[in-house]
């Protein structure tokens, strides 16, 4: 049976920490765990890395290291007994410590309290401090199950967003080095008349790039209460981070309204109070396909989506006809650089696509994500600037 007190794992004792690592991962292969090759590096990095050899800390080290999901805690359990105890039913009762949480407050002084990596030693044994950050919560929330202080926070994370657009090649030129781009006969010309006609630096151009514009088609309709005004302050940032005409956005209900002018300003609270005046319909129906068709004949096949990248933020609830919303959207498609359907329920435990607007515009888009909550439209984000 071996021995309940750790051998020195740090090198100073009988026993190697590299045999003690491959012995006990061995051990625990055995109990059924998955133990990749990399995890038992980083356990013996642990190991060595350890300031005390208690067996709580050794228990502690190959949890945070071997255990990758909460079903292999008790067959690690049971190997981390049988190794350094000698009973496999045994219960590891000295690896129960107590535990301090400490919340990160968002404007508050720093935490006082955390660990430095020594070992604070009381009569109730080993205390472990957890840190938890109620901003972290908040910003994987579902927008519609969010209290109003929750909602008045997720508006501010979303005011720190950065829309960046995707970038396409522009047919202006600019100045570059001589084995990545073409000859610049003008400039290599003008050089030359400073050293006597003679071509000692020639010259290079490439061509440039410049942002895409990015279209956001926003439905506003009663289905979409719990996240229009979300979405909205997605709109906004997206508008005042990027330069005029860049950012295009219109509100989809019964009517298609172009809200741009509205929302560019500074200030997220007056841009939001302006489109809702301006939309007449919001909160109201929606008719995904007449919207659609409206948005294509007058701005978007005209020329404002051509080579654009078109977001639509919708549930896909449509009380009009879906074969116009697919054939709408198939029109778009053929003009956009790329077409991205965002949709707030696509988070909902056994979502499935059975509204008939969101089955018959799944075939035309490009991308297909998630807008629940400040993360995704972070995700979102990125996407755009793909």
């Amino acid at each position: 049976m071996r021995s309940a007190i750790v051998p020195d794992v740090r090198g100073s004792g009988a026993t190697r920490p590299e045999r003690l690592v491959v012995d006990f991962v061995d051990r625990v292969r055995r109990e059924g765990l998955a133990v990749p090759p990399g995890s038992a590096v980083e356990y013996g990095r642990a190991l060595g890395a350890l300031r005390s050899t208690r067996l709580s800390s050794v228990y502690w080290a190959g949890r945070a290291t071997l255990v990758r999901r909460p079903d292999d805690i008790p067959p690690y359990d049971r190997a981390f007994a049988a190794f350094f105890v000698g009973a496999d039913d045994a219960l590891v009762r000295p690896l129960s410590v107590p535990v301090q949480l400490h919340v990160d407050a968002p404007d508050g002084p720093e935490d006082n309290g955390r660990d430095d990596g020594s070992e604070d030693e009381s009569a109730a044994g080993e205390v472990r401090t957890l840190r938890w950050s109620a901003t972290e919560l908040l910003r994987h929330k579902d927008l519609s199950q969010c209290t109003a202080d929750e909602l008045a926070e997720a508006h501010r994370l979303m005011a720190d967003l950065r829309v960046h657009a995707a970038l396409r090649r522009s047919r202006r030129r600019r100045r570059t080095s001589r084995h990545r781009g073409h000859p610049d006969l003008r400039r290599t010309v003008a050089r030359s008349l400073r050293t006597g006609g003679e071509v000692v630096r020639p010259a290079a151009s490439e061509r440039g790039e410049r942002p895409r514009r990015l279209v956001l088609l926003l439905d506003v309709s009663g289905s979409m209460e719990p996240y229009a005004r979300a979405l909205a302050r997605f709109a906004h940032a997206a508008v005042a981070a990027r330069k005029r005409g860049q950012v295009e956005v219109f509100a989809l209900g019964t009517r298609v309204t172009r809200i741009s002018h509205e929302l560019a300003t500074h200030d997220p609270d007056a841009a939001l109070r302006r489109a809702a005046d301006a939309v007449a319909d919001w909160a109201g129906g929606t008719r995904l396909g007449e919207g659609l068709r409206t948005f294509n004949d007058r701005w978007g096949v005209r020329g404002l989506a051509r080579g654009a990248v078109v977001v639509v933020l919708s549930d896909g609830w449509d009380r009009g006809d879906p074969t116009v919303l697919g054939s709408e959207l198939a029109r778009l498609r053929r003009v956009a650089y790329r077409l991205v359907w965002v949709n707030p329920l696509k988070a909902s435990p056994g979502f499935a696509p059975l509204a008939q607007g969101m089955a018959a515009a799944l075939p035309h888009v490009d991308e297909f994500v998630e807008g629940h909550s400040v993360a995704s439209l972070e995700a979102l984000a990125e996407v755009v600037a793909r």
